[in-house]
């Protein structure tokens, strides 16, 4: 909740025992010293975020994996530096904020709002190195670690740039509080931004769905709601956990209670490629209280996430634990049923969230990265096709998306072909639905839910 509430949290070092365990996917700094001293400053550095703000998210995250709340989480693959303007980041809010109102009166329920942002500057990769023309340098891991130029200077890791990072993600979380509690996020002003995606004729199967907002929204000014006590709203932000050195330093210590806080961001969740019960980074999350998420792929156990449950959250909190899963749209339906099972059967609560970009990745012809909009949308679909058929509780999706008109992700209302992928195809890593696909996602979405719920 980013409403500024303070709490004093105290630097400290976060539990050693991920330092002794097996860490993948860390950079290779050339400098052990210079990352020491980096280390030592970011843990003299206000935190990012505040205890309190965590535990309230905490308790909205308990609520959707009752069914009584739904999370939705977007942004980037990967922010840039570059990337980490002001239109950039209200451009990506604004989306947020307008595909929460949809979902909102879909699910007839509150709308857990997190931004994969102010944070996200690291990514894993698939091989430690790449080779162009001869030369072999070492893979961009997101501008919180190196580079994208090809050049053995923008390629060497640099722990100066965690720094860099620390300070983006301040002003970022600065200027999503200043959106989000002064007016910006007025649900009159956002349902009118949404009435301009409906004018679009690509998306007039949405056009009923959207003259019942339309009336919903009449008979709110009619009956006298107090629109003014809706013009601000939480807004949480959240990040993969992946560099360890930097979520170390970021951990602090709520002197209220003795407890240890990520305050990096309120949400930190364990990727996919890092996912290891007895590995570093599950280790790390472990010692912290924030509601906390792990990315799930289709070839995961039960027997894994039962061991990732006994290590994240061993007592069964309610909204602890998160699990993300990327299935891919042809492997959902089979392979995320026997992970349901588990959980239920173990009895300790999980907010189930479906991450339908990652497993549904493709190369175009033209050898742009990509995905297909409907291959998204189906898995999607599989997600709540299989909790409904186990009388469990889809929680919420977790997407990629920004908020420009980029051309990254095929199809959609707008059809984009892989000839149009060139126009505006301009991620540095991952492909992500633009503004317009991000709206029919949520209309879509919000359909499934008033089915899932009627």
């Amino acid at each position: 909740m980013l409403t500024g509430v303070m709490n004093e949290l105290e630097a400290t070092a976060s539990p050693g025992t991920w330092r002794d365990r097996p860490a993948a996917q860390q950079p290779a700094y050339p400098d052990p010293g210079a990352l020491a001293a980096v280390g030592e400053d970011l843990r003299s550095r206000p935190p990012l975020v505040f205890a309190g703000e965590v535990d309230s998210l905490r308790s909205r995250m308990a609520q959707a994996a009752r069914g009584r709340a739904f999370v939705l989480m977007g942004g980037d693959c990967a922010e840039s530096f570059d990337g980490n303007t002001a239109t950039d980041i209200r451009l990506k809010v604004q989306t947020i904020l307008q595909m929460a109102a949809v979902l909102t009166y879909g699910a007839s329920m509150p709308i857990v709002k997190i931004g994969r942002m102010a944070g996200q500057y690291a990514k894993p990769r698939s091989a430690d190195t790449e080779t162009r023309d001869g030369l072999t340098l070492p893979a961009y891991r997101g501008d919180s670690v190196n580079g994208h130029d090809f050049s053995l200077q923008a390629r060497t890791p640099d722990p100066a740039r965690m720094l860099e990072a620390y300070l983006r993600s301040g002003t970022t979380l600065n200027l999503i509080r200043a959106f989000t509690m002064g007016g910006y996020a007025d649900l009159r002003e956002v349902h009118s931004w949404n009435r301009g995606f409906t004018d679009n004729p690509a998306y007039k199967r949405f056009e009923a769905f959207a003259e019942e907002i339309d009336r919903a929204m009449r008979f709110m000014e009619a009956a006298g709601v107090d629109f003014d006590a809706l013009k601000q709203v939480d807004f949480y932000a959240a990040h993969e956990a992946l560099l360890l050195e930097y979520e170390d330093a970021m951990t602090r210590r709520d002197s209220r209670t003795g407890d240890l806080y990520g305050t990096s961001a309120h949400l930190l969740w364990v990727g996919e490629r890092t996912r290891g019960a007895d590995d570093a980074h599950v280790a790390l999350l472990a010692g912290v209280r924030n509601p906390v998420g792990v990315k799930l792929g289709p070839t995961a156990a039960p027997e894994e996430l039962l061991a990732l449950v006994d290590r994240l959250n061993p007592d069964g909190e309610p909204g602890r634990l998160s699990v993300i899963t990327r299935m891919g749209s042809g492997r959902v339906r089979d392979a995320l049923a026997p992970l349901v099972e588990a959980v239920r059967a173990d009895g300790r609560p999980v907010t189930w969230i479906t991450d339908p970009m990652h497993g549904n990745t493709i190369i175009s012809d033209n050898g742009y990265k990509t995905r297909r909009f409907e291959a998204i949308m189906d898995e999607v679909r599989g997600f709540f096709e299989v909790h409904r058929a186990l009388g469990t509780v889809p929680g919420g999706i977790h997407v990629e998306l920004t908020g420009g008109d980029v051309t990254e992700v095929l199809g959609g209302g707008e059809r984009i072909d892989e000839a149009g992928l060139a126009k505006r195809y301009e991620t540095l890593v991952d492909p992500r639905l633009n503004h317009q696909q991000s709206l029919e996602m949520a209309f879509e979405v919000a359909e499934m839910l008033q089915t899932h719920h009627g």
